[in-house]
């Protein structure tokens, strides 16, 4: 390296770089240290993703066993979502809305603020269906379902759920069959209809199960298979060294 070699290590230069890489580090430290709203973020392509990472630190609210704290976290959560909110509605970007759409039905839920938790809950089933997400469809109309139990709006509970399991059936997608099944326990327990409760209870562990040893499986065969490959590369790697140390040997005699 250049500065390696002392003779370039002159007194006047390192008094230089020693002012220099002090003003760089309080630079550096002011900055992390600065409250990043006053930060100015100049592309709109980056603001919404940096908004949306830093609700989803307060996100984590649940968490917090002080009120008054994790009050103060949906506040924050609802603010920088709904600043992420805005950079992707201009940047035309639906997967971020949808994102935002659901994370703020989910704090509103926890507030009781029900009438606007259902709001954006129907906005993330409007974009989903517009783009013929199954998946994310079956999963607002759980999260439906849910805020339509907690204001005790029963049979319509029902409808969501209903059509839920429907594309979750036909789809055969059953982690998400397992999270209907698991709205519907939730549902009957509220309802008091006990063994309609207990059979969802069944199937959704049933479910469950079937997914794990599933995953058990393919992870099984991805294992086999990786041990295969290791086997025929050592194999490969043995007989190409027998083949060059016998040719190696038969030209040392013919020498």
């Amino acid at each position: 390296m250049f500065f390696e070699d002392s003779k370039y290590l002159n007194v006047p230069f390192m008094k230089i770089l020693t002012t220099i890489t002090a003003i760089f580090l309080l630079a550096t430290t002011r900055l992390l240290a600065a409250d990043i709203d006053t930060l100015a973020i100049k592309s709109d392509l980056l603001k919404a993703p940096i908004y949306a990472q830093m609700a989803n630190g307060y996100l984590k609210y649940d968490t917090i066993s002080d009120e008054v704290k994790r009050a103060s976290y949906q506040d924050k959560a609802l603010k920088y979502t709904y600043l992420a909110l805005h950079y992707y509605s201009r940047n035309n970007d639906t997967l971020g809305l949808r994102n935002c759409f659901d994370n703020l039905a989910t704090i509103y839920t926890a507030q009781k603020k029900y009438s606007q938790a259902k709001w954006f809950v129907l906005q993330s089933n409007f974009l989903s269906r517009a783009k013929k997400d199954v998946p994310n469809i079956i999963s607002s109309l759980i999260a439906l379902a849910y805020v339509k139990i907690d204001i005790k709006d029963y049979s319509l509970a029902t409808n969501d759920l209903n059509e839920a399991l429907q594309l979750s059936v036909a789809n055969h997608m059953p982690v998400q069959e397992s999270a209907v099944q698991q709205a519907y326990v939730i549902l009957y327990n509220n309802v008091q209809n006990y063994p309609k409760a207990a059979i969802a209870l069944k199937r959704h562990n049933d479910l469950e199960d079937s997914i794990r040893r599933s995953d058990e499986a393919k992870l099984v065969a991805k294992l086999r298979a990786a041990n295969a490959l290791d086997r025929k590369k050592k194999f490969y790697t043995e007989n190409n060294n027998r083949v060059y140390n016998n040719l190696y040997f038969k030209r040392i005699v013919s020498l």
